[in-house]
């Protein structure tokens, strides 16, 4: 792999762009190219991708929270927060329990499901961070929002 570094730093690139400008994590990117491009076993590609998503979703993150037109809930996201800490310990137990080649199915599965999923929805309003939200709840969370 010493000689292969440039194409470990174009994928790092690819995978900045593409997490940066659709919101999505590096797994979508990451994963299948380090396991369809260089062989790397599926649990391993799992684990890379979720240590490189800290420094990049850091990143994207404060940039967004610049960004005067987008709007970011601080309950909304503490919450998240939480479950996702709660859910991404589950979901490694679970991955550290199941065979690779189950890995590599349930990806690739999922992945279809939200692409055929974000083809066929119908779009939505930007109501909000959540959906049905009123516009007074709106308020109150902006109010406690993007800096609070």
């Amino acid at each position: 792999m010493p000689g292969e570094w440039w194409g470990f730093l174009v994928l790092g690139i690819g995978a900045g762009i593409v997490s940066g400008t659709l919101g999505v994590g590096s797994g979508t990117v990451i994963v299948p190219a380090l396991v369809l491009l260089w062989g790397v076993g599926q649990k391993s590609a799992q684990g890379t991708a979720l240590a490189v998503m800290v420094p990049m979703a850091l990143v994207g993150a404060l940039r967004y929270w610049r960004n005067p037109q987008v709007e970011l809930h601080g309950p909304v996201i503490l919450l998240i927060v939480l479950g996702a800490v709660a859910g991404t310990l589950a979901g490694t137990e679970l991955a550290a329990r199941l065979p690779a080649g189950v890995l590599r199915k349930a990806f690739a599965v999922f992945l279809a499901i939200v692409a055929i999923r974000m083809f066929t929805a119908a779009p939505h309003s930007e109501r909000g961070p959540v959906r049905g939200q009123t516009e007074a709840r709106a308020v109150d969370l902006a109010e406690g929002g993007r800096h609070g």
